[in-house]
């Protein structure tokens, strides 16, 4: 039986390197990875930004929580959607089974890194620019975050040493 709390979940904004640090960081503690956003894709059979444009960004929200209280895994890295810090239910969820690690990166190294966020089936009100949901989004993180690793100016591999290391420490 795996420890209630041998996860580790990364939350954050798009483009804050959740899945590409998980793969990085399951391979360097001998964990499993899982991206939710696949799982929602593959529970949906169509992409993310098909389900915003045709359903709308509540829709994908609602999908999102019900895959993250589904999950009843241990011992992996979990790469959340960007919007599952909306959810209280699922963060407390994904809380009891892992420490919460935000990948924090600035709107300036977030927009560097996307490029068009129009593709990336962001879960976002109409009209809702990237960095008003960049400023709704950030305290949401803080808040179920134990663990907040600034990734501006880090390669992927500094930033999941980064959490191993604070990981060890307890935070």
């Amino acid at each position: 039986m795996t420890h209630p709390r041998s996860n580790i979940v990364l939350i954050g904004m798009p483009g804050s390197g959740k899945s590409t640090v998980g793969v990085i960081l399951a391979k360097q503690t001998a964990r499993d990875f899982v991206d939710t956003d696949l799982l929602i894709q593959t529970a949906e059979g169509r992409p993310l930004q098909d389900i915003v444009d045709r359903d709308g960004y509540l829709a994908l929200r609602r999908i999102e929580e019900r895959i993250l209280l589904e999950l009843d895994i241990g011992n992996h890295v979990i790469a959340t959607g960007g919007s599952a810090a909306y959810s209280d239910p699922a963060m407390k969820h994904l809380a009891k089974r892992g420490i919460v690690v935000y990948l924090e990166a600035s709107i300036a190294t977030l927009e560097a890194r996307v490029g068009d966020f129009g593709t990336r089936g962001l879960a976002k009100r109409p009209g809702q620019t990237f960095a008003d949901l960049f400023n709704e989004r950030r305290p949401l993180y803080r808040r179920y975050a134990e663990i907040t690793i600034p990734c501006d100016g880090l390669t992927h591999e500094e930033v999941a040493a980064a959490i191993i290391d604070a990981a060890g420490k307890g935070g």
